[in-house]
């Protein structure tokens, strides 16, 4: 323990102490407050805040944790750190030094959904973080490998994966594994992961053999490549710090939203990435995100996406604070007309101890979107960004009941386009739902809860704030200014 902490600094200190809090973990001396009362019998654990205390106290308490499996805990946390600061690492190099390659890794880094999308919880069991074997050469590599996997939902509530592929950058397959979750699952989304029962007949790979593969892959330097790949390295629990995001490298003008792959293809590149009925098959997402990369790094195409593209991006209603009992079939019962659904990553809420997931309902075209939004029955109101969005009730025939948020992935008028009441395409619905209130209990009862879930999340915003201007009030009267 001791070589594993000698020259860590606070901020990871900190963290591996409330991590122990949060996991109710205990070393020879109890746990942090049983620590504290023994280490500092003056003060005890009236002042339990770790950011509060001296380096000296933290390692102490570190120090204080003797079983293996305490050990390789810590261990990992200290792994995690080591890979955000290579991150850093990899934003310092200098431009004249930079290969087209980092260049894109560096970009990845920099985009503001970064921090949030990639912070994973790697220090937990079966999360496997890849290190570099030799950091001088992994630092110049510019070998590339573009992934993509398919998720299932589980009974457990929890994504599983189910497949995985891989190729480099001539496309030739590196990665093509079917994998057993090992455990029930509740819905296959054959839809988009073009997967059933009958094909997990007889798998044997398992998540750990994969992870196995990959990281003998990965770990001399490789660059990883995806299409929000963080999704993928969500599902694959793998912490790899080089990594391009081709929903990162590209943008739409005046937002942050991120493109789909499928818009990319079209606008980039010219290909339809799967004809309509076309069964999803991962190997195809994982070679387009490629070719994305590979015609930016080589500068046959540029990151802007053009206004007249980014309409072929509207044809679909995004779904969101949809609990896990509700699987695809039941999204299509709760959204009107003929789409595909298209599941995104799920978000736990571990203080309301509910799970949930997001999705896209893809229609053909932006006319059946616009007309799908419309029949919805829901109070209109707007998201965080400003679009129209609706709560929606369900009571479906199986008897699952709740609600879920549909949101349109673009205002017609929010360039200014303006249209008439009386105009015939789907842009006229808009000046009837400036003005549509639905009064209903339920749906007032549901605006409550989130309202007061929004509460909770602001009180403890709060209490961060207030520690940490304590602990700045700490270091100036320490310093004397």
């Amino acid at each position: 323990m001791d070589e594993l902490i000698t020259s860590t600094e606070k901020e990871v200190l900190v963290e591996m102490v409330k991590l122990a809090q949060k996991r109710r973990m205990q070393g020879n001396k109890g746990d942090w407050k049983d620590f504290l009362k023994s280490y500092d019998k003056k003060i005890g654990s009236s002042i339990s805040d770790p950011l509060r205390r001296s380096v000296d106290c933290l390692v102490a308490f570190i120090k204080s944790f003797e079983q293996d499996d305490d050990v390789k805990f810590f261990k990992k946390v200290l792994e995690c750190h080591a890979n955000r600061d290579e991150a850093e690492q990899f934003k310092k190099i200098s431009p004249d030094k930079e290969t087209a390659e980092l260049r894109l890794v560096r970009l990845t880094l920099e985009h503001p959904s970064y921090p949030e999308d990639y912070s994973f919880p790697s220090y937990e069991e079966e999360w496997v973080v890849v290190k570099c074997l030799k950091k001088s050469k992994a630092m110049k590599s510019t070998k590339l490998l573009a992934i993509d996997c398919e998720m299932v939902l589980c009974e457990d509530g929890t994504d599983a994966l189910v497949r995985v592929c891989g190729v480099d950058r001539n496309l030739k397959v590196k990665i093509d594994e079917v994998v057993n979750p090992n455990k029930p699952i509740a819905d296959y989304r054959t839809d988009i992961t073009g997967m059933s029962a009958k094909d997990l007949d007889g798998v044997t790979c398992s998540l750990k053999d994969v992870q196995i593969s990959l990281k003998k892959m990965l770990s001399h330097g490789t660059i990883l490549v995806g299409h929000s790949v963080n999704n993928d390295l969500q599902a694959l629990k793998l912490d790899h710090t080089k990594v391009i995001d081709t929903s990162y490298i590209f943008k739409f003008a005046h937002t942050n939203r991120k493109p789909s792959l499928s818009l990319l293809c079209k606008a980039k590149l010219g290909d339809e990435l799967r004809k309509d009925g076309q069964p999803h098959n991962c190997m195809d997402d994982a070679c387009a995100a490629m070719k994305l990369a590979l015609a930016r790094l080589e500068g046959k195409i540029d990151d802007e996406i053009t206004e007249e593209v980014k309409e072929l991006d509207t044809a679909k209603l995004f779904v969101h604070r949809i609990p896990t009992y509700i699987f695809t079939n039941d999204l299509k019962n709760i959204i009107p007309g003929d789409c595909t659904i298209e599941v995104k990553n799920i978000e736990v809420n571990k203080k309301a101890k509910n799970t949930y997931y997001k999705a896209n309902a893809i229609f053909k075209n932006q006319q059946e979107a616009f007309e799908a939004f419309e029949k919805l029955k829901g109070d209109l109101d707007k998201d965080s960004s400003g679009r129209p969005q609706k709560l929606v009730n369900f009571d479906l025939v199986s008897g699952k009941t709740g609600f879920v948020f549909v949101c349109l992935r673009e205002d017609p008028f929010e360039h200014g386009t303006k249209r008439s009441a009386e105009d015939d395409t789907p842009g006229g619905i808009f000046k009837k739902f400036k003005t549509e209130k639905l009064e209903d209990p339920n749906q007032c009862e549901m605006h409550l809860k989130e309202i007061e879930r929004l509460k909770s999340e602001l009180k403890q915003r709060d209490e961060d704030i207030t520690n940490f201007t304590k602990l700045i009030a700490s270091l100036i009267r320490k310093q004397g200014l």
